[in-house]
């Protein structure tokens, strides 16, 4: 690899590059070197920006929990649009059809990343627990505007649905479920909390 070359955002690409690898080849092959290679960078360049790699990757997994504010905020101007299930339905396949069904397990796989993650993000997988609180808050918006019971307990249903949707999606190997599929796994879990 060349040395010297001005590398623009380099933390980005560098993530960017981690999430290729994650999602072509799975978390046993996220090394510092595979990272640097699919970056186009020589090895050093994590190490000046990074303690080290569990170091490196605690950042990247942090990074694109805050990538899903965007979906998060699209979800809750849904709220009173659409119907309840096609929302949810929406937002599942946005969750799962991104990264963070190969984080769970990357953050699995590697003991001293969760240890670094428990610094920051004290409780939880931190993509899942972000995607629950995302789903908790578009339930309750949904609440309030009457489109689900008032005495719909929002603080399962979203934990309920995360956990349905990533055994759902969990199968990086196979076909993602259609849209079918997670439509019928959404309906059976809110039916009980739709008026």
């Amino acid at each position: 690899m060349p040395t010297g070359v001005a590398l623009r955002d380099v933390r980005e690409q560098l993530f960017d590059a981690a999430e290729r690898i994650l999602l072509r080849d799975g978390p046993s092959a996220l090394t510092s070197r595979a990272v640097t290679t699919e970056a186009g960078c020589a090895k050093g360049v994590l190490h000046r920006h990074f303690d080290d790699f569990d170091a490196f990757l605690a950042e990247f997994v942090l990074d694109r929990v805050d990538r899903m504010d965007a979906q998060a905020a699209a979800l809750r101007e849904s709220a009173g649009t659409g119907t309840v299930a096609g929302n949810l339905v929406d937002a599942l396949t946005a969750v799962f059809g991104s990264v963070a069904v190969a984080i769970v397990p990357l953050i699995t796989f590697r003991d001293e990343l969760r240890a670094r993650l428990r610094q920051s993000w004290p409780a939880g997988v931190p993509v899942l627990t972000e995607a629950c609180v995302m789903i908790a808050v578009y339930l309750a918006e949904e609440r309030d505007l009457g489109r689900i019971a008032a005495d719909a307990d929002v603080d399962t249903l979203a934990p309920t649905l995360i956990g349905a949707g990533h055994l759902l999606f969990a199968d990086r190997t196979g076909t993602p479920p259609d849209r079918d599929a997670v439509r019928r796994m959404v309906t059976t879990v809110i039916a009980g909390a739709v008026p």
